[in-house]
C-alpha cells in the first residue's frame, strides 16, 4: 500500500512538471518564437528559408541597398557605396552584430507565429525597411576614410535626428565576405566591428571643448583673461608640451591654436570635481541608443590623477576616450542651445516594421548637457576655429562651427595617432553635426579627419538640397 502511495505521488509530480514544462515552451514559444527564428545559429534564417526572402532595405531617397532577388540576397550595384554601408546594412554572414540585418533578421524576413518564415509573398511589402542614411554621403566619406587604417564618420540633422551618413573602416565588400584565418587575421582585425557605434578613440584637442565649457560656467572672468604659450611649461613635475609657441593668447586665440598649455592650466585651476562633473554632464561616460543599439561609452576618470595627468586630461590625453557618435550628438547639443536631439538611422517612413521591433519614438530632445548661454559661448569658439585656423572655404561655402585634434595613442608613434574633426553648421538649411576619426596617420586632425568631414558634410548638404 505505501509503495503504491509512493508511486502515485511520483506520478503525480512528473505529470505536474511535464504540464509546467508543456505552458512554459506554450508561453515561450508565443512570446518568443521570434528570437528564436533570430538567433544566429539558425541556418534557416540565412539560408533558403532566410535572409534570400528578407524585405527590401533602402537609403532615404529610395535607392536599395540590399534585396532579394531569385534566391539570392544582393547588395547595391556600386561597390564603393557596399562597403561604405556594411556596418549599418550588413551581409550575409552572422558576423556584424550591429547592422540591421543581423539585429532585425526576423522582421525583415516576414517572420510569423502562424506562417514562419513561409509567409506569402503578398504579405511581405511591410517588412521593407528605409533607412535614414544618404547613400551619397556614405560613398564620398568612405572614398576619403579608406586610406587611412580605420576610423568612423556620422553625420546626422541636428533638427530631425536623422543619421545621414555612418561608415566604419576596416570593412570589405558584402559580395564577398572575406575568410579570415590566421595568415591575415591582422588585415581585418576589427573588420566586424562597427567603430560609430562600438569603439571609443583618444580625443586629443576636440576634448577641449569639455574644458572650455567648464571654465565659461566656473571662472566668471574667463573673457577677460590672457595667457603667455611659450610652447613648453612644467606642470606638477612634467612638461606638458604644445605644437607651437603661441604667445599672448586670450581664450578664443587659445581654442582656434588648439593651445595645450592655456587648456592644461585652465584643468588644473577647475580641479577635479569641476572636470569630472562638467564630463559627466556633456555625456562623455554615457551610452547613447541609436535604433535599438546602445554606443560605446566614453571614458574619462581623473580620480587618481595627479596634477601632471590632470592637466593632460584637459587636452584631451591621459586617459580619456569618446565615441565617434557620441561626439556628434554634443555638437547637436551645442547647435540647439544645449539640449541634443536623438539621433536615428531607421526612417519612420519604415511603416509596420517599426511597430514590430519597438521602435516607434524618432528625433526625440535628449538629455540637456549644456546651459543655452554655454551652447552659445562654445558656438563661438567653434566658429572662431574654422573662420581663423581651417578657413573660412574649407566646407564649399557652408557656415561652420568646429574643433579638429589628434589624440595620441602610443607615445612617440604618430602613425597611430588617432586623428579627429568634429562640429556643425550653423545654416538652418542644413542642420547638420558630425564627427569623424581616422587612425593611421602621422598627419595632425585638420588634414585627415578634417578631409573626411569636408567630404562627408558638403555631400551631406548637396543631398539635402536635391
Amino acid at each position: 500500500m505505501k509503495r503504491t502511495l509512493k508511486r502515485s505521488w511520483l506520478i503525480f509530480i512528473v505529470v505536474i512538471a511535464f504540464l509546467c514544462g508543456l505552458c512554459f515552451l506554450v508561453v515561450e514559444t508565443v512570446l518568443n518564437a521570434s528570437d528564436w527564428v533570430d538567433q544566429p545559429y539558425n541556418g534557416h534564417i540565412s539560408g533558403a528559408g532566410g535572409l534570400i526572402q528578407a524585405g527590401k532595405i533602402t537609403d532615404r531617397n529610395g535607392t536599395t541597398l540590399a534585396q532579394s532577388v531569385d534566391g539570392k540576397r544582393v547588395y547595391h550595384k556600386n561597390k564603393q557605396i557596399r562597403k561604405s554601408l556594411l556596418h549599418v546594412v550588413g551581409d550575409d554572414s552572422l558576423n556584424i552584430s550591429t547592422a540591421v540585418q543581423s539585429r532585425f533578421r526576423s522582421e525583415l524576413t516576414g517572420y510569423s507565429f502562424i506562417w514562419g518564415l513561409d509567409m506569402p509573398q503578398s504579405f511581405r511589402h511591410g517588412h521593407d525597411m528605409e533607412l535614414t542614411v544618404d547613400a551619397k554621403t556614405c560613398k564620398a566619406a568612405y572614398e576619403k576614410l579608406k586610406q587611412y587604417d580605420s576610423g568612423a564618420c556620422v553625420v546626422y540633422n541636428y533638427d530631425t535626428g536623422e543619421i545621414l551618413c555612418s561608415v566604419s573602416t576596416k570593412t570589405y565588400d558584402p559580395n564577398s565576405p572575406p575568410k579570415i584565418t590566421k595568415k591575415n587575421e591582422e588585415e581585418y582585425e576589427g573588420v566586424y566591428l562597427d567603430n560609430t557605434l562600438s569603439s571609443t578613440y583618444t580625443p586629443g584637442s576636440i576634448f577641449k571643448i569639455v574644458t572650455a565649457a567648464a571654465a565659461v560656467e566656473n571662472i566668471p572672468d574667463i573673457w577677460d583673461r590672457t595667457w603667455d604659450c611659450t610652447g613648453r611649461e612644467n606642470i606638477g613635475g612634467n612638461d606638458i608640451t604644445c605644437v607651437g609657441s603661441h604667445g599672448h593668447v586670450n581664450l578664443k586665440q587659445a581654442f582656434g591654436h588648439s593651445c595645450n598649455i592655456v587648456f592644461a592650466e585652465l584643468a588644473v585651476e577647475l580641479g577635479e570635481k569641476k572636470m569630472n562633473d562638467m564630463a559627466k554632464k556633456m555625456g562623455i561616460n554615457a551610452s547613447f541608443n541609436i535604433s535599438g543599439v546602445d554606443t560605446k561609452k566614453g571614458h574619462f576618470d581623473i580620480s587618481k590623477a595627479d596634477k601632471n595627468q590632470l592637466a593632460w586630461a584637459g587636452v584631451g590625453q591621459y586617459t580619456d576616450a569618446v565615441n565617434p557618435t557620441q561626439m556628434a550628438i554634443l555638437c547637436g547639443a551645442i547647435a540647439k542651445g544645449g539640449t541634443p536631439v536623438n539621433p536615428y538611422i531607421i526612417s519612420g517612413n519604415t511603416g509596420s516594421i517599426l511597430t514590430d521591433i519597438g521602435l516607434t519614438k524618432t528625433g526625440a530632445a535628449g538629455k540637456n548637457m549644456i546651459s543655452a548661454s554655454t551652447a552659445e559661448k562654445l558656438g563661438e569658439l567653434m566658429r572662431y576655429a574654422v573662420v581663423n585656423d581651417y578657413g573660412d572655404t574649407m566646407f564649399g561655402g557652408l557656415k561652420m562651427c568646429a574643433k579638429t585634434g589628434t589624440g595620441e595613442t602610443v607615445k612617440g608613434e604618430s602613425e597611430k595617432n588617432d586623428g579627429w574633426m568634429i562640429g556643425y553648421c550653423k545654416d538652418s538649411r542644413y542642420p547638420l553635426a558630425f564627427a569623424c576619426v581616422v587612425r593611421g596617420s602621422s598627419q595632425y586632425g585638420y588634414a585627415t579627419a578634417g578631409q573626411v568631414a569636408k567630404a562627408a558634410v558638403i555631400q551631406a548638404a548637396k543631398s539635402m538640397k536635391e
